[in-house]
């Protein structure tokens, strides 16, 4: 069998998918070649399968070099639910069971063995090394490679000696999070110039993202998000300190939310079991630092808020894509104020690093300034920013939803400017909002700044309204924090057109998170049908499993598994097998569990669950399948398994969804008709040279099964 009938083959029987997505299909004929590649694929869009599956074809066993041991353990509990032989070596095991993992690898018992950069540089690790037949060498979140982006580890820069000491074996440096000049770093430090490179863009279509200037009610904000938005669901809440984390954490827990803190400052086992739980149990939102969340691998995380500003568009990027991993819609909300901006640029300047590092990171952080005061769609500039490109809005952020409304804010910022002239440029924002307002202060009498021009002229807005003016006046350039000067605000070049007149500014106004357009409410439990009691049996049996053997429930199935499930309704394990994301180990080990549920609970009474309907109604609209997927922000794959739905039910005729000529329909057909009662689509892809799509067969095998049944 070549080695593309092999990769199809693994996918089905190991990983229980039916087609590849994206560039997957050539990544793993490269790695099987034997060439090098470099991968940008987002987060979520199956970047482990680029090396897991070549790592199950080529002899030996594939290395992969991951930064943190959640990720590691992640990884392994997954692969053995799969049937993969896989293990970790790293510092949480004891000496005994890491022996023993050696001893599996030098005896060839292993197919995947994950490891930390310090530990595989080790010249003991590296003798191990030169015993074994490798397959590959994958270099997972390979951009922390970079001494310039937002997660460096200097550890990582050693492993440029990889290709020198293995020739012969191929490597894979993988990242979901790389700008133009970190991409350039990655092949440089990693010697990857004769790699083959693939770019399959950044977007997420199915996260919202949103953003909101903080105010007085924050929290409020958050519990409406959480109880109304998104209830019983898992998701992330980011702050910028400890005591912020703990704080938030503390008072969520009183309204009722199952939320834990995350953050350095707790012990290691408190840490530890936060985040365990986290993974393990349904619904726990976790409110932590910036310390969490590389390597959780979690799919159903629902929403990721931040409470504070991030210091660049590259950290908020990893850190929104924690959020809808298995495809679903999710949320990304991010409140910023005043103070994040003037705390970051103070971590900035009175870092230790040399002025071209500061430099960097302050242009960074004007980047993510940028982003936050846009008025135009979220989505094109954050992809713009990594040098990917959407023509269009994307009609899913709060800007293409809710365009903001601006103003001309052109006098009120000349006074602002000018007060902080007039003023010696020596005080911060609150002090100059009381001048523009004519508070009467012992401070202000003491300076004599009562007697200036500018004292009292600022009546028209209050004082959030030109607490957001001087955000946006710092946000845009136009003022700048003095930091020899104890955190005044100086006036920069930027800013003389505008106190001359010579131009105009337009601002936008002040906005909260308020109620969402139809459509965009989560979904309870991650499920929009009619038979939520089967729905909750499903998750109950997936979570009974999972305790049963201490591994987090989507170890076991994901929900977009379960929805299948609901949808298809197996009756027997030969349909069961046709599930997507059901490997022929899990169908042994699982299959008749649910199959048992499945049966205790009949149909559904409705021929179709929402998420269906709604597909088949854009059908009748006039879109087809691939047009519906982006519109709804769901895979293709997805698409065609509610057209075939529609097809069994003889809602939806099959020349409305499939374009072929009547010779090849019936030549397709023959093919799944020689197979007798059960119809597998792996054969008659095969036979077809995989020119046909999956979803294209699976459309057909409805048809089909609808006219013998009939």
């Amino acid at each position: 069998m070549s080695g593309r009938g092999q990769a199809r083959k693994v996918l089905e029987q190991v990983f229980g998918y039916t087609s590849f997505r994206a560039s997957q299909q050539e990544i793993i004929d490269c790695l099987i070649a034997g060439e090098d590649a470099l991968v940008l694929m987002p987060t979520g869009g199956g970047k482990s399968l680029c090396y897991q599956i070549p790592s199950l074809i080529r002899p030996g066993v594939g290395i992969v070099v991951s930064p943190l041991i959640a990720l590691m353990q992640d990884q392994v509990l997954a692969l053995r639910q799969q049937g993969v032989a896989a293990a970790a070596l790293n510092s949480s095991l004891a000496p005994e069971a890491a022996r023993e993992i050696k001893q599996q690898l030098l005896q060839g018992e292993l197919q995947l063995l994950y490891v930390a950069p310090e530990r595989l540089m080790t010249d003991s690790f590296q003798a191990l090394l030169q015993q074994i037949q490798i397959a590959l060498f994958a270099i997972d979140e390979a951009h922390c490679v970079s001494q310039w982006g937002h997660d460096f580890r200097p550890e990582y820069i050693q492993l440029s000696t990889l290709h020198q000491t293995f020739p012969r074996v191929p490597r894979i440096a993988l990242t979901a999070t790389a700008d133009e000049p970190t991409r350039k770093e990655i092949i440089q430090r990693l010697n990857l110039e004769q790699a083959r490179h693939f770019i399959s863009g950044f977007d997420r279509p199915n996260i919202r993202y949103r953003v909101a200037a903080d105010n007085s009610n924050i929290r409020q904000q958050l519990l409406r998000l959480i109880e109304l938005d998104y209830p019983g669901q898992a998701g992330i809440v980011y702050c910028l300190s400890r005591r912020k984390v703990d704080d938030t954490a503390a008072w969520l827990q009183r309204q009722g939310v199952k939320a834990l803190p995350y953050h350095a400052g707790m012990s290691q086992q408190v840490r530890t079991d936060n985040q365990n739980r986290f993974l393990q149990e349904e619904g726990t939102v976790i409110v932590a630092t910036i310390a969490f969340g590389m390597g959780i691998d979690k799919p159903d995380v629902r929403f990721v808020v931040h409470l504070n500003l991030p210091k660049s568009l590259e950290a908020y990027y990893q850190e929104t894509g924690r959020a809808g991993r298995d495809g679903a819609p999710a949320e990304a909300l991010l409140f910023y104020n005043l103070q994040d901006v003037i705390t970051l640029r103070q971590f900035v300047e009175q870092s230790d690093a040399d002025e071209a590092h500061k430099r960097i990171e302050s242009q960074k952080l004007e980047r993510m300034l940028g982003y936050c005061e846009l008025s135009s769609c979220r989505r094109q500039a954050l992809l713009a920013y990594f040098g990917d490109h959407l023509h269009a809005p994307c009609g899913n952020c709060d800007i293409c939803l809710n365009p903001p409304k601006t103003r001309d804010g052109t006098e009120a910022a000349q006074k602002a400017l000018s007060c902080a002239h007039r003023t010696g440029q020596r005080f911060g924002v609150n002090y100059l909002i009381d001048v523009l307002l004519g508070k009467d202060s012992p401070r202000i009498q003491q300076f004599g700044h009562d007697k200036i021009s500018t004292f009292g002229i600022g009546g028209e807005l209050n004082q959030k309204q030109w607490r957001g003016l001087f955000r946006q006046l710092i946000a845009q350039g136009y003022l700048a924090l003095d930091q020899e000067g104890h955190g005044g605000l100086r006036l920069t070049d930027a800013c003389r057109p505008l106190l001359r007149g010579e131009q105009t500014l337009l601002l936008r106004e002040e906005t909260t998170v308020g109620k969402k357009k139809k459509g965009a409410a989560g979904r309870k439990g991650g499920y929009r049908g009619g038979n939520t009691r089967l729905w909750e049996a499903l998750r109950e049996k997936r979570l009974q499993l999972a305790q049963e053997q201490g591994v987090p429930p989507y170890v076991i199935f994901h929900d977009a598994t379960l929805m299948a499930m609901m949808e298809q309704h197996p009756q027997t394990m030969e349909q069961m097998g046709r599930i997507s994301g059901v490997g022929a180990h899990k169908l042994d080990a699982y299959g008749d569990a649910f199959l048992q549920v499945l049966a205790a609970y009949g149909r559904v009474d409705t021929p179709l669950t929402e998420t269906v309907a709604e597909s088949l109604e854009l059908l009748r609209l006039g879109l087809d399948a691939e047009e519906i997927a982006r519109r709804r922000a769901l895979k293709p794959s997805t698409v065609y398994t509610h057209m075939a739905r529609g097809i069994e039910e003889g809602l939806v005729a099959l020349q409305d969804v499939v374009a072929l000529d009547a010779e090849r329909m019936e030549f397709i057909q023959d093919l799944m008709l020689e197979q007798g009662a059960e119809i597998r689509l792996g054969p008659v892809f095969e036979t077809l040279g995989g020119s046909v799509d999956y979803g294209v067969l699976a459309c057909i095998r409805a048809e089909l099964s609808r006219r013998l049944d009939s």
